[in-house]
């Protein structure tokens, strides 16, 4: 549930009060001028709301008329707010080409963020998204990490917006710092991901939490996010402490074998490299970095032992289904993940074998993230 404040159209200068309150009394500006001790250019200023109430004025006019001081300094401070409220939000007209840039029909369809009446308030719902306070804050924070890396790691025929693509890794943030995390712990990782290969056989219909579960007990955060208009990605990893790392995947293909190799190749990037970077990754040929390198084959080793998969020949000029399938209960994984690894390989054409993929669709991350917070109430 996303809860909004209430910020009025309109608030009166408490000086409107005020010239209220000296009609009722029957007294002058300047007969409250002498009983305060205030120049009468003062008064008048309040009463204009060209000067404030401050506290030692407040002070004065609860002696004088019997109004609570904290009453004048409460309507002060609510309308000098108004005040720095209305003067944001005429600044901000001059940004609001910024929210324009972001899938935000399709935020708001998804529930991320509430719907407003203007792009103004849109643009304040963008901004407490994303925990920044304006625009150049949103680009320090989300902007030129997430270009940097886009720019790098993204697949050259799909050209990523960094907009959308910032609000996707937002959402797998805000889902995975709502998600109760022990503390990262790498052996117990490396043992969750040996459970998770054999669960890639058989896919239960609950190995969505499953994998979510497993993964929060070891320090890992593991996000599923649909992918938004305008990101081309399988997955990313990151650090949001140093005690929790978030590996977050997308469903952007909808087969087992990409699913799984995507995870395991995120899952690589926690297992051996560094804390401070942010992974974006798609599926496809290996980009030229050794990270990246590192991953890709780290993860096709995890699903397919090198050994086994060396001695793996087809008994005659072709692989068989039967032939897939036999060798893929033999090592303990999801048949499509063997078909897949012989496709990458160009041992098998891309158009056979298909049908031993798993075609996959699941929930929202975001009612999985609350089942799993009720459970640990």
């Amino acid at each position: 549930m996303v809860h909004t404040a209430y910020f009025p159209n309109y608030v009166s200068p408490p000086g409107e009060t005020l010239a209220e309150v000296l009609e009722d009394r029957g007294m002058s500006q300047a007969e409250l001028a002498r009983r305060t001790g205030l120049a009468k250019k003062t008064i008048n200023e309040i009463i204009k709301g060209k000067a404030p109430i401050t506290p030692g004025t407040a002070l004065k006019l609860e002696r004088v008329l019997g109004v609570p001081a904290s009453f004048w300094n409460a309507r002060e401070q609510r309308y000098r707010e108004f005040l720095a409220r209305q003067a944001e939000r005429r600044s901000l007209e001059a940004q609001i080409k910024w929210v324009r840039q972001f899938p935000v029909k399709e935020m708001i369809r998804r529930g991320w963020l509430p719907a407003a009446d203007d792009l103004i308030e849109q643009f304040e719902h963008l901004l407490r998204f994303f925990g920044v306070a304006s625009p150049t804050q949103w680009q320090a924070v989300w902007g030129k990490p997430v270009e940097a890396q886009a720019a790098f790691r993204t697949a050259q025929k799909y050209e990523n917006n960094p907009y959308a693509l910032a609000a996707w890794l937002r959402y797998g943030e805000r889902q995975a710092q709502r998600m109760a995390c022990a503390p990262y712990d790498k052996q117990k990782f490396i043992e969750v991901l040996s459970r998770i290969r054999r669960l890639t056989a058989e896919m239960p219909p609950d190995w969505q939490a499953r994998v979510m579960q497993w993964c929060a007990e070891a320090g890992v955060a593991v996000v599923f996010t649909p992918q938004l208009p305008g990101t081309h990605l399988s997955g990313a990893t990151r650090w949001i402490s140093p005690r929790c790392a978030v590996l977050q995947v997308s469903l952007r293909y909808k087969t087992d074998d990409q699913l799984w190799f995507s995870f395991f190749h995120e899952a690589a990037h926690i297992l051996k490299h560094g804390k401070r970077r942010l992974f974006l990754e798609r599926w496809g040929p290996p980009m030229s970095d050794r990270e990246e390198e590192e991953a890709n084959r780290m993860a096709a080793d995890l699903l397919i032992p090198p050994q086994a998969y060396r001695h793996f020949q087809p008994a005659g000029e072709h692989y068989s289904l039967v032939e897939i399938e036999a060798f893929a209960r033999k090592i303990g994984v999801s048949p499509g993940i063997v078909v897949g690894r012989l496709q990458h390989d160009g041992k098998l054409p891309m158009h056979v074998g298909n049908k031993l993929k798993r075609r996959l669709e699941w929930e929202d991350a975001s009612s999985r993230t609350e089942e799993m917070e009720e459970k640990d109430a």
